[in-house]
């Protein structure tokens, strides 16, 4: 019944997923495990862009893109801030969360990061604002800053993301059921419906 969620902090789209997803683990009684796997790095690895720069010449597409995440956060309810600082590097914040996910503590770093890129906000690819806001949140963020320096931990985000690279993800939401993929928060009701009919 389980399903898998790649993730990084960088996409709001995963914010959303990541908003949701609670509502759907209490419908299903399923869990949602989720992966780090850095945004840039698969980028790199699958020719893919970002959407404000694949689709820089086609500003209908972009403005489509802004339209259809209004609508989601209004079906939703979600109070989203964008970041002002956007497009921010996230791979501090994924080693941090690749420790996090190594010493069993992920779930209340991911709450807290998410929460910080498009909730209220922060510059979080600056590692004093990232350690001090984390830390503001109860988040033990100065021993898993000083984790993510050490080499199991950049090895360990390295191997997810090929990994994930080579299960066929490209960005950032990314669900897995079983061996079916799922891309974008747009799938999460898919994702569901696959996730009650395996139960």
């Amino acid at each position: 019944m389980d399903a898998e969620f790649v993730f990084d902090f960088g996409s709001p789209n995963a914010w959303c997923a990541h908003k949701v997803i609670p509502a759907i683990e209490a419908r299903t009684g399923a869990r949602f495990h989720y992966t780090p796997a850095l945004l840039g790095g698969l980028f790199k690895i699958t020719n893919n862009k970002a959407p404000m720069v694949q689709f820089a010449a086609i500003p209908a597409k972009l403005a489509y893109e802004r339209r259809e995440l209004e609508r989601f956060l209004a079906r939703h309810k979600l109070q989203f801030a964008m970041n002002p600082h956007f497009p921010v590097n996230t791979l501090l914040l994924m080693r941090m969360a690749t420790a996090a996910q190594m010493d069993g503590v992920l779930a209340p770093y991911v709450d807290a990061a998410f929460r910080l890129m498009w909730e209220v906000p922060h510059k979080m690819d600056d590692p004093e604002v990232a350690v001090a806001q984390l830390a503001a949140a109860g988040i033990d963020a100065e021993r898993l800053y000083a984790r993510a320096q050490e080499d199991d931990v950049k090895a360990r985000l390295v191997a997810t993301t090929e990994a994930a690279a080579k299960r066929g993800v490209f960005g950032s939401p990314t669900f897995f059921v079983g061996d079916e993929m799922y891309f974008g928060k747009n799938t999460l009701g898919e994702v569901e419906e696959a996730m009650a009919a395996r139960a």
